[in-house]
């Protein structure tokens, strides 16, 4: 069984597996407070470009969902709830996790997507963020209903799209305007940084996550670690007692120097190819394997549901093939197309080998007869 399902179905790369096995035996203090995590955050910083009197401040917690509440607590007062896209990976994909911890997500009112171009599949825009904030200040009865506290988006998002830089700039403009903390779920990012290789209009870097966000994470989850994300704070007032936060939701990892022995390793140079760091390399694979799955579908006659730029694709698989495809390939179904037709979602990760990549086109274009 070769696995498209997810990007997460490995283990780690060998990499930061060998970093972990050279620093076993060594001891260290426990919750992050070790030389491994203070080498890891330095690292972490001087790729980003952060400058000290930006007072960015870098944490390790544990998993994806985790962290997003984590931090969405650590934004919001009692009153107040998150503005997210529809899909949105915090609405619905976490079993309401955040509103298990006391605050409600607001998904905005959705487009309708299928009149959208698919550049804008899975995003917000600042126009609607405003429209909610306005909305909620003229209603009549404002102090009734949950308040807009905060924005988060994913990139790239679940469609696998990605947000430009004006489109972030715009994003940050509107939240600044309202005084709205402006959170990007990075579980992927790797992957969307990685896009700008073959179209330059994914243009958005770490830099200006770093001016335009109050606070976003580096996923390691998902990008070739056994498990880990960075959350990067830029905004002093969500910073203040984050830890504490850590603690209460189950995010401080008492062994926290796995955590800084990955993610160090991560931003070391790539030992196959010394002019990236690890995590660029590994995003860098990843995407340029999902952009010749990609071209492999539509040589085998399936059309793109939508054209990702990044390690998640979107194909459009006729109901009667998909039994026979699964004997052999694991894949996600993602939604229906028609009566007749699936959305099947296929991943490549930083550990995809080329080969399976090769057999899977194979194996399409002997369904599809072509």
């Amino acid at each position: 069984m070769i696995r498209f399902s997810s990007d997460y179905t490995e283990g780690a790369h060998p990499q930061i597996l060998k970093a972990l096995i050279d620093t076993n035996m060594a001891q260290t203090g426990g919750y992050g407070e070790d030389p491994y995590c203070d080498e890891a955050k330095a690292l972490i910083l001087k790729a980003l470009g952060a400058e000290p009197s930006q007072h960015p401040v870098v944490h390790f917690l544990v998993g994806g969902t985790q962290t997003n509440l984590t931090v969405i607590a650590a934004c919001l007062r009692p009153h107040q709830g998150v503005l997210c896209a529809p899909t949105g990976h915090i609405n619905v994909h976490e079993t309401g996790a955040v509103e298990a911890c006391g605050h409600k997500v607001l998904p905005l009112p959705g487009i309708q997507e299928s009149s959208l171009p698919y550049r804008q599949y899975g995003k917000i825009t600042a126009a609607q963020v405003e429209e909610a904030v306005l909305s909620h200040q003229a209603n009549g009865a404002f102090e009734h209903i949950v308040q807009p506290g905060m924005v988060y988006i994913s990139h790239p998002t679940e469609y696998g799209t990605l947000y430009t830089k004006e489109e972030m700039t715009a994003l940050s403009a509107v939240c600044r305007k309202y005084g709205l903390p402006l959170f990007v779920d990075g579980a992927r990012l790797s992957y969307g940084l990685a896009a700008h290789k073959h179209d330059p209009a994914y243009d958005l870097t770490l830099r200006d996550l770093v001016e335009l966000t109050d606070v976003f994470y580096i996923g390691g989850t998902k990008v070739g670690l056994l498990f880990g994300e960075a959350v990067v704070i830029m905004n002093p007032a969500i910073a203040r007692d984050f830890r504490y936060l850590m603690k209460q939701k189950g995010g401080m990892l008492a062994k926290g120097r796995l955590l800084g022995v990955q993610f160090g390793s991560a931003f070391l140079p790539a030992e196959d190819d010394p002019g990236l760091t690890l995590y660029e390399s590994m995003g860098r694979h990843a995407v340029r394997l999902a952009q010749k799955m990609k071209e492999g579908f539509r040589s085998a006659g399936f059309p793109l549901f939508i054209d990702s730029p990044t390690n998640q694709q979107f194909i459009i698989l006729p109901d009667e093939l998909l039994p026979k495809l699964a004997e052999d390939f694991a894949f996600e179904p993602f939604d229906r197309f028609d009566e007749t037709h699936q959305i099947i979602r296929f991943c490549s990760s930083w550990a995809t080998p080329e080969e399976n990549v090769d057999t899977l086109i194979q194996a399409l274009h002997t369904l599809s007869g072509k």
